[in-house]
């Protein structure tokens, strides 16, 4: 994909540059305009979804490295909640009328807990908090209300966010959608924000989270081995291939205990690993008799600390490592908790997935909004006219709409051919290396290797008892491998 010095793609320069001469076309429309392009040179926004109890807000501390999210029933846990990057921590909250209040917040026992100043949650339609971390430069997090909650209303916010009537866009790039199983109310909340048009929510920009793994298999040591088994199952089940990219397991909790447990935690840990096999058998059963053990000296306080941090699950897998490595120290644990939780897979996806074609993605919300506009007004011919030039030349935009149709074999595909077509489209991953399946990072190679692709696509598609349908993906593929092979040859 072709970017200039400031990262952007040419596909968004053209809509930038689209909606530009629009504003000049038509002043009137300046406000509307300057907001969309102002969202699609900010960072990418990635919303996290899910039912009630899912473990959306845990996640997303996980993922943005501190605890601002609050978790349970906290009032601010029923309106949509912005987090994105700024120099201090402050909050704002907009009220239904459009007012905007400053809002102030304190860290609780569930998290960062925002005082709504003795208003209820129905008088906010969205909070905002800003923080200076690291995560939140690349990626605007959007917590929203769990859905499947027992109020319709607080349920109906999520989907009435992600899904807007009439002529507001969806104001997300991205979603994080959190299942504890696949349950029909999952599915269906998937289906209402999916949409073959390139413009809308798809499975491109969709992925699954089998969210608090630790408690599959009634937390046993072998739980996140077993959520992998499941995880992997549903990533093939044909309704859920339509409707997110990928599914992968991650226990919320134990991410965050990563970033959170301190030298008291592993000092706690550190004798119940010491104690007998016996003591430690029969302290690690329950959570009862984790706090009533003889085998620890710390104070019910710290036990109880340490547990709400890491769950039992998560003071088993802590145990086993320091019984195999006692000099372990705290960053140590912190680094092996990290990699038991899942955070870094799902990480490593969302860089592949969302990070490394945010331009795109943000090209076509941008372009969902212009499209919106232009069906509510006439527009000058000359705009049309690109916005569909647009729309029908982007080279990426085919490869996502192709990608979506791929999701459930529209084209007829063998099974081998269908997942190289995914993945020589950017499925998993839009860098050459990724789409080539190849670890050689030289030029020469990646180049040998495009044309290697391109005949056997090119000769995929001349065969004449081919169907129509085969002519038409191999087509579209062949021009990826051409434009793979074209941008590694400009060095």
């Amino acid at each position: 994909m072709e970017q200039n010095e400031s990262g952007r793609s040419r596909l968004l320069e053209q809509v930038l540059d689209l909606s530009r001469q629009l504003r000049e076309e038509i002043p009137a429309l300046g406000p509307q305009l300057v907001e969309i392009e102002s969202r699609a040179e900010a960072p990418l926004r990635v919303s996290i979804a899910g039912k009630i109890k899912a473990g959306k807000s845990t996640l997303l501390n996980a993922l943005i490295g501190a605890r601002l999210a609050a978790a349970d029933a906290a009032e601010c846990t029923k309106v949509v909640t912005w987090y994105r990057h700024g120099d201090t921590l402050t909050v704002e909250g907009e009220g239904v009328d459009g007012a905007t209040l400053s809002l102030q917040g304190a860290m609780g026992p569930n998290g960062f807990e925002i005082d709504l100043a003795g208003r209820t949650a129905d008088a906010f339609s969205r909070l905002t908090l800003s923080a200076p971390l690291d995560p939140l430069r690349s990626m605007t997090m959007i917590d929203t209300p769990g859905t499947a909650s027992i109020s319709k209303d607080i349920a109906a916010k999520s989907l009435d966010f992600l899904t807007p009537d009439g002529e507001e866009t969806t104001p997300t790039d991205a979603v994080i959608y959190l299942m504890r199983h696949v349950h029909k109310a999952d599915v269906a909340f998937l289906h209402a924000f999916h949409d073959r048009e390139f413009s809308a929510p798809s499975p491109v920009n969709c992925v699954g989270v089998l969210s608090r793994a630790d408690e599959i298999a009634v937390g046993r040591a072998d739980a996140m081995e077993s959520a992998r088994d499941i995880a992997s199952t549903y990533s093939d089940d044909p309704r859920l291939r339509r409707l997110v990219q990928s599914v992968v397991p991650v226990s919320g909790l134990l991410a965050q205990a990563s970033t959170t447990i301190d030298a008291n935690d592993l000092k706690l840990l550190q004798s119940l690993a010491s104690a007998g096999d016996v003591d430690q058998t029969l302290a690690l059963l329950s959570v009862s008799r984790f706090m009533a053990t003889d085998a620890l000296s710390e104070a019910s306080e710290q036990r109880h600390r340490t547990l709400n941090r890491l769950s039992l699950y998560g003071v088993r897998n802590a145990t086993t490592l320091l019984r195999s490595n006692p000099s372990i120290q705290l960053p140590q644990l912190q680094e092996a908790l990290l990699r038991e939780s899942g955070l870094d897979e799902l990480q490593s996806l969302l860089t592949a997935l969302f990070a490394s074609r945010a331009s795109v993605l943000k090209a076509r919300s941008a372009l969902l909004a212009i499209q919106n506009i232009a069906e509510n007004q006439e527009l000058p011919r000359a705009v049309t006219n690109e916005l569909e030039k647009i729309q029908v030349s982007a080279h990426e935009l085919t490869e996502l709409r192709t990608l979506n149709l791929l999701r459930d074999n529209s084209y007829g595909l063998t099974n081998e051919f269908l997942a190289d077509a995914e993945r020589l489209l950017g499925g998993s991953g839009p860098s050459a290396a990724t789409r080539l399946d190849t670890a050689d990072d030289d030029p020469k190679a990646l180049q040998a290797a495009a044309l290697v692709e391109l005949q056997r696509w090119r000769a995929l598609g001349a065969d004449p008892l081919a169907p129509r349908s085969v002519s038409t993906i191999t087509d579209i593929v062949a021009r990826t491998c051409e434009g793979i092979w074209a941008e590694l040859a400009k060095g």
